[in-house]
């Protein structure tokens, strides 16, 4: 009786991604790589997210706390289908994050916060949709503010949009931590370097982290199949900062400073970099 042989499959990807491993690039393994069918459904649960920032920006206003930009999230998603990605994820007790002026990240909605005049807020939303996830981020401006505070919220935004430029099929990640870090301190700003991006679609957080604060030409390869996100995190002084002691999640700038986020999710095709939400 003659022995079962394992037949392994090897194609011009495979040897591509070995090749560039032997001259000592990092590459993503083909688990990172969405396939068609993943691109597919994962595009579904984007659609769903971008809706929800959209149900957001045509509600926001001065005056309501952000627990009701929460209870806004958790009812469009739901409505639609979805499961709000950040609801009881390690913990985070509710379905949205809401960063508010010196906030870096992972702000806490609550009853007791409200929006004045003069307040920058990233507003973090991520969906799951038939299993699948999704992650966007956006500013908003409530009334008139500072003419600092608008320049941070202005100067962030060119930031990702200069990243996404930079980011290119087979080039590297580190390409996208150039031209956001360039143009940051270009205009007096730091980013935020131990908190970054991440993989996306098939679980919440997935490999690679994504810097913004490494050099042109370092980092992973940007194969195409590859999805991940773009949201570096903009200080007005220092990139430190500290975790509230108290809910053990909101991130606060190290100086009171001002903070600014967008995130852009990303999908790496063979001719360039495809938005899927914003």
């Amino acid at each position: 009786m003659g022995l079962g042989k394992e037949v392994i499959t090897v194609d011009k990807l495979d040897i591509g991604l070995w090749t560039l491993a032997a001259r000592g690039h990092i590459v993503p393994s083909r688990s990172l790589l969405k396939t068609p069918r993943q691109i597919a459904a994962i595009k579904k649960s984007a659609a769903l997210n971008t809706a929800v920032l959209d149900h957001v920006a045509a509600h926001i206003h001065e005056g309501m706390s952000t627990a009701e930009i929460d209870r806004l999230v958790y009812d469009f998603t739901t409505e639609h289908g979805g499961i709000p990605a950040p609801l009881n994820y390690e913990g985070f007790p509710k379905s949205v994050c809401t960063s508010l002026n010196n906030v870096v990240c992972h702000g806490i909605p609550s009853e007791h916060e409200f929006l004045t005049e003069g307040d920058i807020l990233n507003v973090d939303v991520s969906t799951i949709l038939d299993g699948y996830y999704s992650d966007a981020s956006r500013m908003f401006t409530i009334g008139d503010i500072s003419p600092e505070a608008a320049r941070l919220v202005r100067v962030t935004q060119e930031c990702v949009d200069l990243g996404l430029k930079a980011a290119k099929p087979w080039g590297h990640l580190g390409d996208i931590a150039h031209a956001i870090n360039t143009h940051a301190r270009k205009h007096g700003y730091s980013v935020v370097e131990d908190i970054g991006g991440h993989g996306i679609g098939l679980e919440f957080h997935e490999e690679p982290f994504v810097s913004y604060v490494t050099p042109k030409g370092s980092e992973m390869v940007l194969v195409p199949g590859m999805m991940f996100t773009i949201e570096p995190m903009v200080n007005e002084g220092s990139p430190d900062f500290f975790v509230d002691e108290d809910d053990d999640w909101t991130v606060y700038t190290i100086d009171d400073g001002l903070s600014a986020q967008v995130e852009y999710m990303v999908l790496v095709t063979e001719s360039g970099v495809e938005v899927l939400s914003r």
